[in-house]
């Protein structure tokens, strides 16, 4: 068997299994989302009064409610993670995408008293982008940048040209990560924070290699975190500039 056919092969053998778990996981989502629907239908009953029956009541609904929405989170998680994407690749700016970013982030920013520093290079070279996917896993990690400075802080964006093609830096000066937390921050279903899915890091990184990049983190306790995301100059655009993402091996960690 050619190295294409068994390509091709495993290619659909990832689609099968990625269908089958995308499936389950809408299985699980319905009855949940009755569950949820008859929790917040039972608190209408509960909800104002003050008898210490009904006061119990109301906080195990709470707590049912709590729990069916971060199923119902995770769930969304996973079929992000698991779906075979098809990108739309385009000329494109790094600048223009990091700056779109930034703009829809900045309100979050003055609210949490973080400081927006970008150092964007005026001589990018040109890369291939399905600008949607990318805004979506730059977000993330901005996102997270946030979250990682909870009394404030400051966030500095960078671009640059490489020896392959161009890079960006997103740093933060927030609590930062111990060495353990590096090893296993993009395997899925790993998280430090409280209710999070731990699908984030996976997915995003999963975008970034889809586009052949890389994506890298340095981070220490107490002084911030950096990550790196390198992204090829390709010599052409792909006649059709379309692109089928499937799960490379590396994101499962």
């Amino acid at each position: 068997m050619s190295s294409d056919a068994v390509k091709q092969k495993l290619v659909d053998q990832y689609t099968e299994i990625a269908q089958l778990a995308g499936g389950l996981a809408h299985e699980i989502k319905n009855p949940l989302s009755t569950i949820r629907l008859n929790m917040e239908l039972l608190a209408e009953d509960f909800r104002g009064s003050e008898a210490p029956r009904d006061r119990r009541a109301m906080r195990t609904i709470d707590l049912v409610q709590r729990e069916c929405q971060r199923l119902l989170d995770l769930l969304n998680g996973f079929l992000d993670f698991a779906k075979v994407r098809t990108l739309k690749l385009e000329p494109s700016d790094l600048n223009v995408q990091a700056t779109r970013v930034l703009d829809f982030f900045r309100p979050k920013a003055q609210e949490g008293r973080i400081e927006v520093i970008d150092y964007l290079s005026s001589d990018l070279a040109t890369i291939l982008l399905d600008r949607e996917s990318f805004h979506g896993a730059l977000l993330n990690l901005v996102l997270n940048a946030q979250q990682a400075m909870p009394e404030g802080g400051q966030l500095v964006i960078r671009t640059y040209n490489t020896a392959r093609g161009v890079a960006l830096d997103l740093i933060d000066t927030g609590c930062g990560m111990d060495a353990e937390t590096q090893a296993h921050a993009f395997d899925a279903f790993y998280s430090t924070k409280g209710g999070g899915s731990g699908l984030g890091l996976p997915t995003t990184r999963k975008i970034i290699e889809a586009h052949g990049g890389q994506i890298t983190l340095q981070s220490e306790v107490g002084r911030g975190t950096q990550f790196t995301i390198a992204l090829p100059v390709p010599p052409r655009l792909p006649g059709d500039g379309v692109r089928t993402i499937y799960l490379p091996a590396a994101s499962r960690g």
